[in-house]
């Protein structure tokens, strides 16, 4: 399969309650005129970016069946969504995120506990 921009992060599956984040270029805004002053970014305490995908949320623990615990389950994980969706613009906190690169990008992952706030485009 010879790889594309479409289908590059097809193969790459995001855990938990993690997002995969690139960052924004530091001049650009949103359309609404959302934007971080280069002071800020230059401190790197704070960073905004576009989630590229998400991770199933997190999982909640299952009830048990106490009457035959011996038996072998099929185990069905479900799991409370995230709030953050791909396409949204994310400002997190880069000290809780981690750098990665995968195939010459540049991306981070991010706990949505990181995440402070998101901006997503609707629309009408």
């Amino acid at each position: 399969m010879q790889l594309t921009a479409d289908n590059k992060l097809k193969n790459l599956i995001v855990v938990g309650d993690r997002v995969l984040i690139k960052l924004k270029k530091p001049n650009e805004k949103t359309g609404s005129g959302l934007y971080l002053p280069p002071g800020v970014q230059e401190k790197e305490k704070v960073q905004q970016g576009y989630i590229i995908k998400t991770g199933p949320g997190y999982p909640i623990p299952m009830a048990t069946d106490d009457h035959e615990p011996w038996m072998e389950k099929e185990e069905h994980i479900k799991y409370v969504p995230l709030q953050a969706k791909e396409g949204d613009l994310a400002i997190f906190l880069l000290n809780g995120s981690f750098e990665v690169i995968y195939e010459g990008e540049k991306y981070h992952i991010v706990p949505q506990s990181s995440i402070l706030m998101l901006e997503r485009e609707q629309e009408l």
